[in-house]
């Protein structure tokens, strides 16, 4: 193909722009769970945590373990499971969210991304503290069954897939950067998770 004066720049402008400092970091998957141990993660509250046949599980009652890394514009995804051990299992899969400085053992201040298959503001929901905010357009899965969950937060717009099928949209603009962080929310349940990652969408 034979490339015109004004095709070169353009061209040019491309590769410099892929080639650009953080460009490749920005669309790298990077991995939150080693399979191993808890490195890289913090726990509040009373929820007990621990890494078994590589799958993070938390059981013994309320509380949040929050990733080191934060961010505000990304994608993350991993897989998630909830079982019953006697009671009705919660759990969510929390971001832009940071401890209550007053009550580090508290709701984490920021989004969640509900874990919960029975009642109104099931999985797929976007929950503030206490409060569904963004609703799920069907509930797709089932206590005792693995699901996939992606996220995706670029500004104002976040945006929840379930075993790839986008069921949630919505705007919000009060959190803007924070931490991962997975909900332990009642004794009697348990909530595993596995394979999870996140990339970095800022500019």
């Amino acid at each position: 193909m034979m490339m015109t004066g004004k095709t070169l720049p353009i061209l040019a402008c491309v590769a410099l722009a892929l080639s650009a400092p953080g460009a490749e970091h920005r669309s790298k998957w990077i991995s939150l769970f080693n399979g191993k141990d808890l490195t890289g993660w913090t726990v509040h509250g009373k929820a007990k945590w621990s890494v078994q046949h590589g799958l993070l599980v938390g059981v013994g009652g309320m509380g949040h373990i929050y990733t080191d890394a934060a961010c505000s514009d990304f994608e993350a995804k991993g897989m998630f499971r909830v079982t019953s051990q006697g009671a009705i299992p919660n759990s969510g899969f929390y971001f832009r969210s940071n401890p209550p400085a007053d009550n580090p053992d508290g709701f984490p201040r920021g989004y969640e991304a509900q874990i919960c298959n029975h009642g109104d503001g099931y999985t797929g929901w976007l929950w503030k503290p206490g409060k569904p905010t963004g609703k799920a357009t069907e509930l797709l899965t089932k206590d005792d069954e693995w699901f996939r969950y992606r996220i995706r937060a670029v500004g104002t717009h976040l945006q929840f897939w379930i075993n790839d099928k986008l069921v949630m949209t919505y705007d919000d603009a009060e959190y803007k950067r924070g931490h991962f962080a997975i909900q332990g929310h009642n004794p009697g349940m348990t909530v595993e998770a596995k394979e999870l990652y996140y990339r970095d969408l800022t500019n």
